[in-house]
């Protein structure tokens, strides 16, 4: 009934609320006048009910980012044993990935730790975390450079970052292809919100490997995205090609 509360914005009566849920009107009216009494609701102008100050001030206590790495973490543990592999989950923060989860076989020989950050541009989960960033702030990271180069085949043209980006937004998720070290690919994912922005994206990792070996595992690492933000948001926000699935 709250969230029914919530979601409605104060325009239908108890009543009207409680039909469209199915739920009896006595009963409603019960648990409206409870979530009154307790300040998670409040009564609005013509009766009608909306956030109470209780509700309010909970918001502050949520942080989504950690949200969405606690629901992660065991179905990419799972992930990881299945692909036999490392699998991370990473956020972007000051124009840098940092990193909330890494699991899997072989984690150990990995550079990267829990809670370091390290450049966007050549990463995975970097280049998902940048395109789905608003384009002014795209803009203002590519005119942040230079981009060192880490292999020869690290992409450091602000222009080739920009077109980069355009393709992991369009095809919905990025490849690095020995951008970070020789005879690595990783393979990454968006964790879409549901106001449609990207707060984490997820990866899977293929040392001595192939590009091809890395694409393999795409349908997979869609699968546990969608069930992360199942988990999260309690519905799928993205929208992948079911080719890809």
């Amino acid at each position: 009934m709250l969230e029914a509360v919530i979601a409605d914005g104060g325009n239908r009566s108890i009543a009207a609320i409680a039909r469209a849920i199915d739920m009896p009107v006595s009963t409603a009216h019960r648990q409206v006048a409870t979530l009154v009494a307790q300040g998670y609701l409040a009564t609005a102008r013509g009766g009608h009910h909306i956030a109470g100050p209780r509700l309010i001030s909970l918001l502050h206590l949520l942080d989504e980012k950690q949200i969405i790495t606690n629901v992660a973490a065991p179905l990419l543990d799972q992930l990881a044993t299945e692909l036999r592999t490392v699998v991370q989950l990473g956020t972007f923060e000051s124009d840098m990935v940092t990193y909330r989860i890494k699991t899997g076989e072989g984690s150990a020989g990995l550079f990267t730790k829990v809670g370091m950050q390290l450049e966007a541009y050549c990463s995975g989960i970097g280049k998902v975390l940048l395109a789905h960033l608003p384009q002014a702030q795209v803009d203002g990271y590519l005119a942040g450079g230079p981009f060192p180069a880490l292999t020869p085949h690290t992409i450091i043209d602000p222009v080739g970052l920009l077109h980069e980006l355009e393709k992991v937004r369009t095809q919905g998720f990025a490849l690095d292809a020995e951008e970070i070290a020789e005879g690595m690919f990783c393979i990454a994912a968006p964790i879409c919100s549901s106001e449609g922005q990207v707060p984490a994206a997820i990866s899977a990792t293929f040392i001595n490997s192939t590009a091809k070996h890395a694409v393999r595992a795409l349908p997979r690492l869609f699968a546990v995205a969608r069930a992360v933000e199942s988990a999260a948001y309690g519905v799928e926000n993205c929208r992948v090609d079911e080719d890809l699935r």
